[in-house]
């Protein structure tokens, strides 16, 4: 369900030259609506140059903090990163969708854990709100950090990481990649599987790990995975949330005949029924019927435009996140489906 909200920007921080960190204020009658959980994030809808775009930003406070607060790191041709950097500022308000995401983490207080994350560029951006929540809420948890940058100066949070292993010294440690720099206590280099086994198998070698969390590029997700279930972790003790899709693997659809499709999509509890090009992508299809669907990223990195096929069928070009499991239970990113019958229901209330 779409829910989008006006709100004021209360403070926009520097956080590197090409990084920005916003918080917002939020109305006591919205509180409930903007509750979190630690790795969530949100989506920002903008209008720029007549046209509607969205874009999704972690969340990187705590949920107890009392603040919302999202990190946009500026990128080349970005069109609301490079405005959220060289424009926005404390009094202006931007729509924003209830936070969302599945790369969460609930803490509990009464139990001894060890976790470890791996983080690229941005990627510490819901990896920083997991890590807080932890040394705030289960004291007796500890958490290594291995994160990757260019160099220090473009090492987003690094200020306050310093502050946080200086206040949790007997539980947190960190370990800075840097590629292109070389630095005293850091790892030359980047997050590759001689980095990961340096780091876990000799820095923290007597460490077992409850949980692992790993965000940033799709190509680094892919090669930590790998570097652990060669050590014998399973899929089931791994968190990822991908920022950079690798495209390579997009897997092609044949489509025989052209012709259009039936379809029926049910969002915000509407009914709608129309018809669309039988090579087209569904949620594409959708958004020209006129329905408010939730998307975002429309690259298959993220969660928001999920449904689930009530009759039909729909194979997708790209699913880096949904399981083998949700996908047999009916579950699609629709902004990566091609509809496989000539007719198809989806339902974007029931996930």
């Amino acid at each position: 369900m779409s829910r989008f909200n006006l709100l004021t920007v209360k403070e926009v921080r520097r956080e590197t030259p090409n990084a920005v960190s916003i918080a917002f204020d939020i109305p006591a009658d919205l509180q409930q609506d903007y509750k979190f959980t630690a790795g969530q994030y949100l989506n920002i809808k903008y209008q720029h140059e007549g046209k509607e775009i969205r874009r999704a930003y972690s969340i990187c406070s705590t949920p107890t903090s009392g603040e919302l607060r999202i990190a946009v790191k500026k990128v080349e041709n970005g069109i609301f990163s490079s405005y959220a950097n060289e424009i926005l500022k404390a009094g202006d308000q931007l729509e924003v969708e209830a936070p969302e995401g599945r790369f969460t983490f609930e803490p509990n207080a009464t139990v001894s854990n060890n976790y470890a994350a791996f983080a690229a560029g941005s990627g510490i951006t819901p990896v920083i709100a997991i890590l807080k929540t932890t040394l705030e809420q289960e004291p007796n948890s500890k958490f290594v950090l291995i994160y990757g940058n260019k160099n220090a100066e473009e090492t987003i949070f690094r200020d306050e990481l310093y502050r946080l292993q200086e206040q949790y010294k007997e539980r947190l440690f960190i370990h800075f990649v840097y590629s292109r720099i070389r630095e005293n206590d850091s790892i030359f280099g980047r997050i590759d599987k001689a980095a990961i086994n340096f780091v876990v198998n000799n820095k923290h070698k007597d460490t077992t790990f409850q949980q692992f969390y790993i965000c940033g590029p799709e190509d680094m997700i892919d090669t930590v995975s790998a570097t652990l279930q060669d050590r014998g972790v399973t899929k089931e003790n791994i968190s990822f949330e991908i920022f950079t899709p690798n495209t390579d693997g997009a897997a092609p659809i044949e489509i025989t005949g052209g012709g259009t499709i039936k379809v029926t999509a049910l969002v915000d509890d509407d009914e709608t029924t129309f018809e669309m090009a039988k090579d087209q992508v569904l949620l594409n299809g959708v958004l020209e019927a006129g329905l408010d669907a939730p998307y975002s990223c429309q690259g298959g990195i993220c969660s928001s435009c999920m449904c689930r096929i009530i009759k039909g069928s729909a194979t997708m070009k790209l699913n880096s996140i949904l399981t083998d499991q949700e996908v047999e239970d009916g579950l699609i990113l629709s902004c990566q489906a091609i509809v496989t019958s000539d007719e198809i229901y989806v339902d974007y209330d029931d996930i």
